[in-house]
């Protein structure tokens, strides 16, 4: 069964408190994702907000926490794992020495196969479909070359804003979704 893997925004989920709880509650409610991102590259408060974040998921049985980039807040918060860019490749090792699950972003063949040899556990591939300011989508043809390329867990991402876009992913042999849009 497709994974589905939660991407929160700033611009949907606030970075009040109160608010973001309440909207990250719903919105797993209503979705039930198997993983969820804390990415927010411009709050002040990341920390603070990547508490309560994870406080939030441990209020579901199924839900893997993932903070984005910092490896040291996602250990001290007992998050599952961390979620690094395609220029933290060299930040992989220290991840899983922590006991860490690692996500990278990835956007060629050649970044996924090098996170995979580098022991990240799962990766987002993207873009997959058209999505605003990420260039020209990889499609579903060049995800499944992938896939016979590579051993590594691959969330597909990018441009998966409906069900058309989900069912398409899920006829591959891809691991699961990620996804900010759709999760709205």
């Amino acid at each position: 069964m497709l994974k589905k893997y939660l991407i929160t925004s700033r611009e949907f989920y606030t970075d009040t408190p109160a608010v973001f709880r309440k909207v990250l509650h719903q919105q797993f409610v209503k979705h039930l994702p198997d993983y969820a991102l804390y990415r927010d590259k411009s709050n002040p408060n990341y920390a603070t907000q990547a508490e309560h974040f994870v406080e939030v998921c441990a209020q579901f049985e199924d839900i893997k926490a993932i903070i984005h980039s910092d490896i040291s807040l996602a250990k001290k918060l007992y998050a599952y794992g961390v979620h690094l860019t395609s220029k933290e490749f060299a930040k992989i090792e220290e991840a899983k020495e922590l006991g860490l699950h690692v996500v990278v972003s990835t956007h060629s063949h050649q970044e996924v196969l090098e996170a995979e040899r580098l022991g990240a556990d799962y990766v987002t591939y993207s873009p997959i479909f058209a999505t605003p300011n990420k260039g020209e989508p990889k499609g579903i043809e060049d995800l499944e070359k992938l896939l016979t390329q590579s051993n590594i867990k691959i969330f597909a991402l990018g441009g998966i804003i409906q069900e058309q876009e989900v069912e398409l992913v899920a006829k591959t042999k891809a691991y699961g979704f990620a996804s900010i849009r759709y999760f709205y």
